[in-house]
């Protein structure tokens, strides 16, 4: 699945092609995603200049002077641009035409979404999808005591209380796994347990991670592409802990184990990350 590191390559890239010009038209192939498109959606923002694009976890925001699009990439989709005429590719579900470039949403499982927030209803933050969501990783009120604030009375291990999002967004599967290598906390790690100053190596370790992950392109998926159509650099082929299991540690040379957790595969160095 597309993380935050995806999706704000992603992003930089759609706003160098839209952000200040009209949209002339946009075409719906297919409406059938993880929700319906709005059939009037093409009508309300055809003609219309795109003010901004902007994210907020794994949500691009195209704004409008009406309202937001919300677009989320969805398991394996993407949004690039190409050349005014190029053909449609299979699964090419959603086209944005601007007059010296267009957008395509490409979405193969279809379990992406465009939906619409007009303005009428309030700020798009308070949008459903939107307004659960945690702090932004980078927002500078993340910090130790922000995050173990929201560790408190939490029961649940460390890994699957950052998985959840509502305290910060950002840290998916991978990025979890070697922010908290980096941080050396075990993943099993009773969340409301983490003191203080395992929260603040924590918030360090979890930047780090991400903005390495930006600057190796933001990819975790083998055939990601940017809004441009160049690949990624794959971000875990320098993973320290993800997918190196029976690996030795880059630190210690401790084979790198590997569990599951909520259904999802956590990697750590057992001797790095006591718990």
């Amino acid at each position: 699945m597309p993380e935050l590191p995806e999706v704000e390559t992603t992003r930089r890239g759609i706003d160098a092609v839209a952000t200040g010009h009209v949209l002339e038209r946009m075409v719906v192939h297919e409406s059938r995603m993880r929700w319906p498109i709005p059939k009037d959606l093409p009508d309300l923002v055809g003609g219309q200049v795109v003010r901004a694009c902007k994210r907020r976890g794994k949500y691009l925001l195209i704004e409008f002077d009406q309202g937001t699009q919300l677009i989320h990439l969805g398991m394996s989709g993407s949004l690039r641009s190409v050349q005014n005429g190029e053909l449609l590719r299979k699964h090419d579900h959603v086209e944005w035409h601007f007059s010296h470039a267009t957008l395509r949403l490409h979405d193969p499982r279809r379990f992406g979404s465009v939906l619409w927030h007009s303005k009428s209803d309030g700020p798009v933050e308070q949008h459903p999808l939107l307004k659960k969501l945690g702090v932004e990783p980078f927002d500078s009120i993340f910090d130790a005591d922000w995050l173990k604030k929201g560790l408190a009375g939490r029961q649940v291990s460390i890994k699957q209380a950052l998985l959840a999002g509502d305290i910060v967004v950002g840290a998916g599967n991978i990025y979890a796994s070697e922010s908290l290598f980096r941080a050396r906390i075990h993943p099993k790690t009773q969340a409301a347990r983490v003191s203080l100053i395992r929260c603040a190596r924590l918030v360090e370790a979890l930047r780090n991670t991400l903005s390495d992950a930006l600057d190796s392109g933001g990819s975790t998926l083998r055939d990601y592409v940017n809004a441009t159509g160049e690949a990624g650099a794959y971000f875990t082929l320098h993973a320290a802990v993800y997918e190196r299991a029976g690996e030795p540690c880059r630190v210690c040379a401790t084979p790198i184990k590997r569990i599951v957790q909520g259904q999802r595969a956590t990697y750590f160095c057992p001797s790095c990350q006591k718990i």
